[in-house]
């Protein structure tokens, strides 16, 4: 979907923002460009959209170099995100969303059906947000109205410039967690820049590490934890990387699917577990080996057990996750 070959910038003043930058972003996943400040991540976003051009080497989207194509028509099919939002203060929440699909001609019916889609999407139903104005919305509610704009079009591509950058830790945390589950409906292949690596841990299916204009580790959370490959990048992961181990590991990595007895009762398997234990909430697939331990501890059980859909398709244990934490340790090699 997009790819860096070999991709410089320079600027006018010889500053080399970027050198040499090579790597590729599949179709439907979520890359997470990382790194301090200054070190290229944010210029090598713009890239994809042209909103600055390579001095050498060539960046793709969906197979063409960006350079052959329009500015005007590449933004239009890729959706944008920013820290500062930029809505339109003197449109109404509507108008915002549907600023891209009127530029680009859709039929007024299909603008106003996409419109009410994606804000009831973003937790924003439609008749109660439609008319408001963006002045009359909290920070968080504005950034949902941002992503809702960026992906009126329906656009293939959607860049995230640190999103959640401006919000308090524990909406920025609310809205990450709703992103995650927006992005499993919508499937559309995200470029998302941020500065923390806690947050490139949680949002991201692979992390692009960068130090001063060099893409220096890109490689899945999971990989990356395992085996940081060099200093800078364990230094930039910081020493809690078993903690950070458990957020990115799920539940369906360290699961067994044997079932016992006393969690097979009931009509309902959830409502079964409940009657068992009142402290005792049940997993799912998706959910971090972290979230099943706290959850383990707070039951003071030893094993807890895996819903999905109502129904129990597994349990998982303190022990399975310390087997699976030990077995990583390892394989990790002091750096």
């Amino acid at each position: 979907m997009i790819e860096f070959d070999n991709v410089t910038k320079v600027y006018n003043d010889d500053t080399v923002a970027i050198e040499d930058v090579s790597f590729t972003v599949e179709e439907g996943t979520t890359t997470v460009l990382v790194g301090p400040s200054g070190c290229g991540k944010t210029t090598t976003m713009k890239l994809v959209n042209r909103l600055e051009d390579p001095t050498e080497g060539t960046v793709y989207f969906d197979g063409t170099d960006v350079l052959s194509q329009d500015r005007v028509e590449l933004r239009r099919d890729i959706g944008y995100v920013i820290q500062e939002i930029g809505l339109f203060d003197h449109m109404t929440v509507g108008e915002n969303v549907a600023t891209v699909p009127e530029l680009k001609g859709w039929e007024q019916d299909r603008i106003e059906t996409r419109v009410d889609e994606l804000l009831d999407l973003m937790d924003l139903p439609a008749d109660q947000y439609r008319d408001q104005y963006p002045s009359s919305l909290s920070g968080g509610q504005r950034q949902r109205v941002g992503v809702a704009r960026a992906l009126a079009a329906d656009p293939d591509v959607l860049l995230m410039d640190e999103p959640f950058g401006a919000l308090d830790p524990i909406t920025r945390s609310s809205l990450q967690d709703e992103f995650l589950e927006i992005q499993e409906q919508i499937n559309t292949t995200i470029l998302f820049v941020t500065h923390s690596v806690d947050e490139a841990l949680k949002m991201g299916d692979r992390i692009a590490i960068f130090d001063v204009g060099e893409l220096v580790r890109y490689d899945t959370p999971e990989k990356i934890l395992e085996n940081p490959g060099s200093e800078f990048v364990a230094d930039f992961i910081g020493e809690d990387r078993a903690l950070k181990q458990l957020q990115v590991t799920t539940v369906r990595s360290v699961m067994r699917d044997e079932i016992p007895t006393r969690f097979t009762g009931g009509s309902n398997a959830s409502d079964g577990l409940v009657n068992t234990n009142d402290s005792l909430v049940p997993v799912e697939p998706s959910d971090s080996a972290q979230t099943a331990l706290s959850r383990i501890i707070q039951a003071g059980t030893d094993v807890i057990p895996v819903v999905k859909n109502g129904d129990v398709i597994g349990v998982v244990s303190e022990s399975d996750i310390r087997d699976h934490t030990q077995m990583t340790a390892q394989n990790t090699e002091a750096v």
